[in-house]
């Protein structure tokens, strides 16, 4: 249970929405609210945030993460994504993830711009992976990033044309790109077919190229990948 994160879902979809509630509280996890449209989204979090109760295993207080729909009623353009950007400025310790049918590189952009904690932008075919869309909603709740690989894709092929990072190595980019989709050492190891020490070396140069400190502690990891993407 150390696990177990407050959601608040924002869809307007009855039945997606019914079905990201059911595969959370299934995997113990607390949906305290469900809402259909932004401005909904927006009213609910301001109310809870303004509950002195606090988290635990209560209704009030600030939830962790919020999973929103970027298109969203009346118009279905960008009233999810704009009602999660505007969350991320007033709540910075509130997690984001929004959840898109296509890659939409302004949206994941804006999403990104100052953030230093917990986001995510999927696709919703990702959400038929139960156990990863799952493990996304923990990873950002708990301050990580979660990004889909055909977003990073997108932007970080943006960001060699601009040459924003021209200090990073080609593997030094390939392994800060895995590390945008939210993946351990591990796992980059794993993907990489490298050893996990090769990975820590290559994520220590990471972190000295990009002037990250050591006192900036585990958020470097989210720093390194935001600063990137940012970029």
């Amino acid at each position: 249970m150390e696990d177990r994160v407050r959601v608040v879902i924002a869809e307007d979809s009855v039945l997606l929405r019914e079905g990201l509630t059911r595969l959370l509280t299934d995997r113990g996890h607390e949906v305290v609210a469900g809402v259909g449209d932004a401005e909904a989204l927006v009213k609910t979090i301001d109310e809870l945030a303004s509950d002195d109760s606090g988290g635990g295993s209560g209704s009030g207080g600030l939830p962790d993460v919020v999973v929103a729909d970027v298109r969203m009623p009346p118009t279905h353009t960008d009233e999810g994504v704009r009602a999660a950007v505007a969350l991320r400025r007033a709540y910075p310790d509130l997690g984001v993830l929004v959840l898109s049918q296509y890659v939409e590189e302004q949206y994941a952009t804006e999403l990104l711009a100052g953030s230093s904690h917990g986001v995510g932008y999927l696709l919703k075919d990702r959400v038929a992976d139960v156990r990863e869309f799952v493990d996304a909603v923990v990873r950002v709740a708990r301050g990580g990033t979660a990004l889909d690989p055909e977003v990073v894709a997108q932007l970080l092929g943006r960001s060699r044309k601009q040459d924003a990072l021209a200090g990073l190595t080609p593997r030094e980019r390939e392994v800060l790109g895995l590390m945008a989709e939210g993946r351990t050492n591990s796992a980059v190891a794993a993907q990489l077919v490298v050893s996990h020490g090769a990975v820590e070396k290559h994520v220590s140069n990471i972190f000295m190229k990009l002037g990250l400190s050591p006192s900036d502690g585990d958020h470097r990891r989210v720093l390194a990948v935001l600063r990137y993407l940012n970029s």
